[in-house]
């Protein structure tokens, strides 16, 4: 969409996004890819730089080269592809964007070496029953926009190029044999996941008639939702540029024409902390008992989620209208589900009407059957994996 490409300058406005706690929540979805000393229980998969993206202005925000893991597949899988976006938040002003730099979500510098491959990217059919066997990457996001954006900053030394990256990654996946795919899918978790949604119809393009592509976004349903304050955090990080004004992906999703899946906690953990209940919007930490444990929060506290549950729901109603998408949204506080272990294929996982999410997914995909999950709203739900905001 090529209102992609001049989203990044709506990042450059005034945001009530607080980055420091940003930080501290990502780093709580890093620990599942994350690998520790001594590790041999997951799949370890080494980082593959983009020796030819430069050229192409294909480059992180900090000129880096970028970069993806890959596990081949095997057996039946072998022609299979499952490509998944990374996600990290995004940075919305210069000054953050240039710190986004010195990590690694903004250079292949400070990028790890080796990375877990768990969820939907294991290679262990106990864990993983549907994908376990197919060519599964990761692609490592660098650029601060959800692989979109087009531009640079020359006295910051800023390069926004996330389109570019998008694109190079495509080119050398094809070229390593994901253009004899017979069957793809694209998915992605937070800022990958609104990745997943803004690059899913491009993706399928990629392909001939006869690939089997369809797309997973996870996490990646960020609503234009007013905060406890009566503000709109979210809307102020996109201010300034008229062509984003219907940008949210509630008003995109709809759009898409390729089949899509849409992932998501009704009680999205990230938009609680960063969107709805920012630091700047309770200044007083009326919010904050309540925020970290559900059982301190009064009745008007519960109603203002289910009011964001109800919005969500409202999003997704002409999406859910067509036979070729899927749905799963469970009314947990939680984020990105695809990527854990224990969210995406345990005994004791998340779960609507006895069916969890890998193989709610599978169904969808293989056209096993209709799914149309949407859960009761809180608390009734009693086999979340809640995130512990602090």
């Amino acid at each position: 969409m090529k209102l992609v490409l001049l989203w990044v300058l709506g990042l450059w406005s005034v945001s009530g996004i607080d980055l420091s706690r940003s930080e501290s929540f990502l780093s709580y979805l890093d620990e599942e890819v994350t690998v520790s000393p001594g590790s041999t229980t997951t799949l370890i998969v080494p980082l593959t730089l983009i020796q030819g993206a430069a050229s192409k202005g294909a480059v992180c925000l900090d000129g880096t080269l970028p970069g993806y893991h890959l596990h081949r597949g095997f057996g039946s899988g072998a022609n299979s592809w499952v490509i998944h976006l990374e996600g990290g938040g995004w940075c919305n002003t210069i000054r953050s964007c240039v710190f986004r730099k010195t990590t690694r979500r903004g250079s292949s510098k400070f990028m790890e070496k080796s990375i877990n491959f768990t969820g939907i990217l294991s290679n262990k059919a106990e864990e993983n029953p549907d994908f376990y066997n197919w060519n599964r990457v990761r692609v490592r996001y660098c650029d601060g926009a959800s692989f979109a954006g087009e531009g640079q900053n020359e006295a910051n030394k800023l390069y926004f190029r996330g389109q570019r990256i998008w694109l190079a990654a495509m080119e050398e996946l094809m070229a390593k044999g994901m253009q004899n795919a017979n069957q793809a899918l694209l998915s992605g978790c937070s800022a990958g996941g609104l990745a997943s949604i803004l690059h899913c119809d491009e993706f399928k393009n990629l392909f001939p008639e006869t690939t089997k592509v369809k797309c997973l976004s996870d996490a990646g349903l960020f609503l234009d939702a007013t905060n406890v304050a009566g503000g709109h955090t979210l809307r102020d990080m996109y201010e300034g540029v008229v062509t984003l004004q219907c940008f949210f992906p509630q008003n995109l999703v709809s759009n898409v024409k390729t089949s899509m899946f849409l992932l998501n906690a009704a009680y999205d953990a990230w938009q609680v902390d960063q969107s709805l209940i920012p630091s700047l919007a309770d200044p007083h930490g009326l919010w904050l008992a309540c925020k970290t444990d559900r059982s301190h929060c009064n009745s008007s506290q519960i109603q203002f989620f289910q009011d964001f549950r109800n919005q969500m729901l409202d999003a997704v109603k002409i999406f859910s209208e067509s036979n070729q998408n899927g749905l799963f949204i469970n009314s947990c506080f939680a984020h990105c589900q695809s990527e854990r272990k224990d969210t995406w294929y345990e005994n004791d996982s998340p779960r609507i009407g006895n069916k969890g999410i890998a193989v709610s997914v599978g169904d969808w995909f293989f056209d096993r059957t209709a799914v149309k999950a949407i859960d009761c709203p809180y608390s009734c739900d009693k086999t979340c994996h809640d995130v512990i905001l602090k």
